[in-house]
């Protein structure tokens, strides 16, 4: 009976040192849920943004004859795409797409990790196409989106918007590339002019209001002029004969006295 104590003791002792075990397991996964401190779900792109992109991608296709899309994935999710669209739609991707022989795409893949772990969130922006595009000039396209600003760091402070904007981007970087040509404008080259009138001299048409108040001074000055002499002479036709008659007045009557 002595001999079956200590192994029940040291049974007993397994059980706790396992059961101790599982609680610090336990709570180190517990604790690594509840703690999640920071947001790592990849936001898609707005409606509005997805809709402004397909109506643009659209009118850009059918001009230069280039189906043009874009492709979201969050890195550390293993199924579909969050997001994908191109000219045919939103949520129609160009990659195999029968309807598109000749294609273009912007592939962004975010992975966000949360603010506990030492890695940093990353963006990694691919384009991709159609077996018959070189892919050197692929490569020039995707160039051309950093170029234009849309680096990694873009796409992990706002993925869906970069996307779609880097999708909007894709018809003048193809042109730049080799791989489309310009889109038609549609607008009729203008007509020869016809000439326009004589317009007269320039010295004219520059002073008119400064030699229309020149005549107008010298119109006024005439008659300040003419309304002068007149009221002059009125005022010597007044004045001497009156004069004269107070002269003539004094000598009669100097001879009476």
């Amino acid at each position: 009976m002595s001999t079956g104590k200590p192994a029940a003791k040291n049974k007993a002792a397994a059980w706790a040192v396992w059961l101790t075990i599982g609680l610090v397991v336990a709570g180190c996964v517990a604790a690594g849920v509840l703690n999640n401190d920071g947001d790592t779900t990849v936001a898609a792109p707005a409606a509005d943004e997805r809709a402004d992109s397909v109506a643009i991608l659209k009118r850009t296709s059918a001009e230069q004859g280039l189906c043009y899309g874009w492709e979201l994935v969050d890195y550390y999710d293993y199924g579909d795409p969050l997001n994908v669209g191109s000219n045919l739609g939103d949520g129609v991707a160009v990659e195999e797409n029968p309807a598109c022989p000749r294609w273009v795409q912007v592939t962004a893949n975010i992975g966000y990790v949360s603010e506990s772990s030492e890695s940093n969130d990353f963006a990694r922006i691919q384009v991709t196409g159609s077996p018959d595009i070189d892919s050197a000039d692929l490569w020039q396209v995707e160039r051309g989106l950093e170029r234009l600003g849309l680096t990694e760091d873009v796409f992990v402070d706002d993925p869906g918007w970069a996307v779609t904007r880097a999708a909007v981007m894709l018809p003048l970087l193809a042109v730049e590339a080799g791989l489309a040509e310009p889109a038609d404008t549609g607008v009729p080259a203008a007509a020869s002019p016809s000439p326009l009138p004589d317009a007269g001299s320039d010295y004219l048409r520059d002073r008119w209001g400064w030699l229309l108040a020149t005549v107008g001074l010298v119109l006024l000055a005439a008659l300040f002029v003419t309304v002068g002499v007149v009221q002059r002479r009125r005022q010597r036709r007044v004045v001497v004969p009156a004069q004269r008659a107070g002269a003539g007045a004094a000598g009669r009557t100097r001879e009476k006295a």
